[in-house]
């Protein structure tokens, strides 16, 4: 981080609950997001981190605990709601439409209309509007026009994070945006994170993967089993330590 956070966290969980039948998948689970932080949410599968990250965007509603955004307890009943707190997420499957071009992609949901009882679109707006975006965070895509599909893997994650930096005022979720790229590519996704971070919008980074989560993020929060085990300062931790927290080896936060 370039500066020290100060005031209330952006988001914070607090103990919350959320069981399926018989299964615990969050036991009292905690998490904070500082202003200005790329922060990692790491844990083995099954440690809670996808219905933790569901509940923090509006898709589930937990059976307890509390969600508060700038301080203040919030309730998200939907990802509507999430969107109106300034918290946007971006999905493994991208969530864009292949058949249209990145400027329609980006306005997803959310276009603009010259006639809006016509549903005429103002497509030179959503395209100046879509360059101007992708600019900002240093994308550099051959045709702006040309269909979502016929992109690479890495141009299309930086398009879907374009439009949640487009929205978002607060907070970004990426769950695993490497996964499927090559090693060019990920570098270029995870140096758009950075300048998203840089504008202002703290970053979750939901990955798996140690190496490029103590290569991005300013922070590391571990699951197991449902709860929030460990934080770390990235700089000051070690992959050793991130695996130990995630198997158990190292006690949990309570205890350390």
């Amino acid at each position: 981080m370039s500066q020290p956070p100060s005031g209330p966290p952006l988001l914070e969980a607090r103990g919350l609950v959320k069981r399926y039948g018989h299964v615990q998948a969050l036991d009292g689970a905690s998490f904070t997001v500082l202003p200005g932080e790329v922060v990692a949410l790491i844990g083995d599968n099954g440690a809670g981190k996808s219905t933790l990250v569901k509940v923090l965007s509006g898709v589930i509603r937990p059976d307890g605990g509390e969600i508060l955004v700038s301080g203040e307890p919030v309730q998200l009943s939907s990802p509507t709601d999430a969107r109106k707190h300034g918290i946007e997420t971006v999905y493994q499957d991208l969530a864009l439409a292949p058949d249209l071009d990145a400027a329609a992609n980006l306005h997803l949901g959310r276009e603009l209309y010259l006639i809006p009882a016509l549903k005429v679109l103002n497509r030179a707006e959503m395209r100046r509007r879509a360059v101007t975006a992708f600019a900002a965070l240093g994308i550099a895509l051959p045709d702006v026009s040309a269909p979502v599909g016929t992109l690479s893997g890495g141009q299309r994650q930086s398009i879907a994070v374009a439009r949640a930096v487009a929205y978002a005022s607060k907070v970004i979720f990426m769950d695993e945006p490497t996964a499927a790229l090559g090693v060019v590519q990920r570098e270029r996704v995870l140096d758009t994170i950075r300048r998203v971070r840089d504008q202002g919008v703290a970053v979750v980074l939901i990955s798996h993967n140690m190496p490029e989560v103590l290569a991005v993020a300013d922070r590391v929060e571990v699951l197991r089993l449902g709860r929030r085990v460990a934080r770390f300062t990235a700089a000051e931790t070690s992959l050793e330590e991130l695996v130990g927290a995630m198997t158990g080896a190292l006690g949990t936060e309570d205890a350390a």
